[in-house]
C-alpha cells in the first residue's frame, strides 16, 4: 500500500509538472478569491470606491483635486469598468479577484525564473490560500491591482536584466508607470529594483542573483536603461504625490505614528491571520537561507518598502498595513523556495496546513471587511428597514454625517429610492468630496417636514440623544421617536412631529 500511495503521488506530481507553471496557481487563486465574492457587504473603503467610480470623468478630476488624489487613476479606471458591467457588489470587486487571479499566475512564472518550478508552483499555491489574498482580492480597492502590477514589474524587471532590448525595458517602464498611478506607497518597491540594478552593474550581474553574466559594456546599458525605464514613472508620479502629500491631513486623519510593535503585527495584518502570518515569515526565512545570493532580489522586495515606509511613518501618519500588501508575493516566493527543497508531498502538506489554519479567518472576511470582524455595520439591514416602512415625502438624516463610515452612501447604496436628504444643501458630487454640506440651521431646513428616518452609528437606545448640536436641538425640539431599530453597527429611528402625536 505504502509503494501504491508513493506511486500515484508520484503520477500525480508528473501530471502537474506537465501544465504550464501559472496555472495551477491562479486556478486556485479565482476559486478561493471568487468564493462568496458577495457573501460580505460593501465597507467604508468600497463604498467610497463606489460614490466616486458612478461620478463622471469631470466630477472625478474635481473630488481628486479637493480629496483621494492618490486614489484617482484608479477611481477613473472604475469607472470605466462600473459603465460596461455595472455596480453590483459582484461587479465592483471582481477586477480585484481577477488581479490577484493574475499575480498568482505571474508569482509562479517569477518564481521558476528566479529559482525553478517547483519553487514558483508552490509559492503560487501558498499565496493562493493565504487569507489576505481573499481579504483584499474581495475588495473594491487598489491593492490588488498594485499586487499584480508589483509582480509583473519584478518579472519584467529579471527579464530585461537576463535578455535587454528597448522593447522589455518599455514593458517594464509601463508596468512601473502603472504601478505608480494605482498605488503610490507601491513605488518603494523601485528599492529593491534599483538594489538589484546596482549590485548587477557594480559586482557583475551573477552577483545579483537574477542575471546571468553579461559583458562589462552590458551591465552598463543595463543600469542606464533602467533609469531611464523608470521616468515616465516618475513624471506621472510626482504630480500625484505633491497634491495627495497637500490632502494628508485629510485624507489619513485616522492614522497615527508608526510604533515598534506595529512592525511585529505586520505579518498578520497582511495575511489577515496572524497564524498563518507567523508561518508564512518563519518558512520564508527557511527560503532566503537556502538561495543565498539568489535572495537578494525577493528579500529586498519584501524588507525594503516595509522598512521605508516604517521610516516614514515615524515622521508622517502613514502606517497602514494594508498599504504593503504587494510585498506578500515576493514573501511567498522565498517561502516556495523553501518548500522546493523538500518532497512535493511534504510541501503541499504545508500548503494545506496554511490553509486550515487560516480558515476561520477566510469565513469571518466573508461575513464583513469591517475589523475588528466582531462589529459589522448591517447598512443593507438599515436600508432594509427604512424601505419596508417609507412613504411619499418622507426624509432622511444621518449622525455623524462627516464620518468615515459613510451613512449616507451606505443607505443610498442599497436604496433604489432613499428618502429625501433633507439637511443637504450641496451633495457631495457638487462639492467634489467624499462628504455633504449640511444646512448650517438645521430648524429651517426640517421646517414642513412630518417624518424622518434618523441613522445614526452604533447601539443607541436614545437615538435622538446621540444627535449632538443644532441638529440634535432641531430634531429634539419638533420630533419624537415612534420606533426604533437596532442593527449591527447602526440605529434607525422613525421621528414623527409632536403635532402628529
Amino acid at each position: 500500500m505504502g509503494q501504491l500511495s508513493e506511486r500515484s503521488a508520484g503520477t500525480a506530481w508528473e501530471r502537474l509538472r506537465r501544465l504550464p507553471v501559472w496555472l495551477p496557481t491562479a486556478l486556485l487563486t479565482l476559486v478561493v478569491t471568487g468564493s462568496g465574492l458577495g457573501s460580505a457587504q460593501l465597507w467604508r473603503d468600497e463604498l467610497a470606491t463606489w460614490s466616486a467610480a458612478t461620478r463622471s470623468p469631470t466630477d472625478l478630476a474635481r473630488l481628486a483635486g479637493t480629496i483621494d488624489a492618490a486614489t484617482g487613476p484608479y477611481y477613473l479606471l472604475m469607472h470605466g469598468w462600473t459603465t460596461v458591467v455595472g455596480d453590483s457588489t459582484i461587479a465592483l470587486r471582481l477586477p480585484a479577484v481577477l488581479a490577484m487571479t493574475v499575480a498568482a499566475g505571474l508569482l509562479a512564472v517569477l518564481g521558476a525564473r528566479l529559482v525553478d518550478r517547483r519553487a514558483g508552483l508552490f509559492a503560487g499555491l501558498l499565496f493562493a490560500v493565504l487569507p489576505g489574498t481573499s481579504r483584499y482580492g474581495q475588495e473594491a480597492r487598489p491593492y490588488a491591482l498594485a499586487t499584480m502590477l508589483a509582480v509583473l514589474a519584478t518579472l519584467l524587471l529579471v527579464t530585461a536584466l537576463r535578455r535587454p532590448s528597448w522593447a522589455r525595458w518599455a514593458g517594464y517602464a509601463t508596468a512601473v508607470a502603472a504601478l505608480g498611478l494605482i498605488h503610490l506607497i507601491a513605488l518603494t518597491l523601485l528599492a529593491a529594483h534599483a538594489l538589484v540594478v546596482l549590485i548587477a552593474w557594480w559586482r557583475g550581474p551573477a552577483a545579483a542573483g537574477s542575471t546571468a553574466p553579461r559583458p562589462d559594456a552590458e551591465r552598463d546599458r543595463r543600469a542606464w536603461r533602467w533609469l531611464v525605464a523608470v521616468l515616465p514613472a516618475a513624471l506621472l508620479a510626482t504630480p500625484l504625490l505633491v497634491k495627495a502629500r497637500a490632502q494628508q491631513s485629510r485624507q489619513l486623519n485616522w492614522v497615527h505614528l508608526v510604533r515598534p510593535d506595529d512592525l511585529s503585527a505586520l505579518p498578520g495584518g497582511v495575511a489577515q491571520s496572524s497564524v498563518v502570518g507567523g508561518l508564512l515569515v518563519g518558512v520564508a526565512a527557511l527560503g532566503a537561507a537556502r538561495l543565498g545570493r539568489r535572495a537578494v532580489l525577493p528579500v529586498s522586495a519584501v524588507l525594503l518598502p516595509v522598512l521605508l515606509l516604517f521610516a516614514a511613518g515615524t515622521v508622517v501618519p502613514l502606517w497602514v498595513p494594508r498599504y504593503l500588501v504587494f510585498v506578500v508575493p515576493f514573501a511567498c516566493l522565498l517561502a516556495g523556495a523553501a518548500l522546493a527543497a523538500v518532497a512535493a508531498p511534504a510541501a503541499l502538506v504545508v500548503v494545506l496546513l496554511a490553509g486550515l489554519l487560516g480558515l476561520p479567518d477566510q469565513a469571518a472576511l466573508r461575513r464583513t471587511h469591517e475589523w475588528p470582524r466582531s462589529a459589522p455595520v448591517d447598512y443593507a439591514g438599515a436600508a432594509r428597514v427604512i424601505a419596508d416602512g417609507q412613504r411619499p415625502g418622507d426624509a432622511v438624516v444621518y449622525s455623524p454625517r462627516h464620518s468615515w463610515l459613510f451613512l449616507d452612501l451606505g443607505i443610498e447604496y442599497h436604496l433604489a429610492d432613499p428618502p429625501r436628504d433633507v439637511l443637504v444643501t450641496e451633495d457631495e458630487v457638487r462639492r467634489g468630496d467624499l462628504w455633504a454640506a449640511e444646512c448650517p440651521q438645521p430648524a429651517q431646513c426640517l421646517a414642513g417636514t412630518t417624518r424622518v428616518w434618523l441613522v445614526v452609528s452604533g447601539r443607541q437606545a436614545d437615538p435622538l440623544a446621540a444627535v449632538p448640536d443644532a441638529k440634535g436641538d432641531a430634531l429634539r425640539a419638533d420630533f419624537t421617536v415612534a420606533q426604533v431599530w437596532q442593527r449591527p453597527g447602526l440605529t434607525v429611528a422613525l421621528l414623527t412631529t409632536r403635532s402628529d402625536r
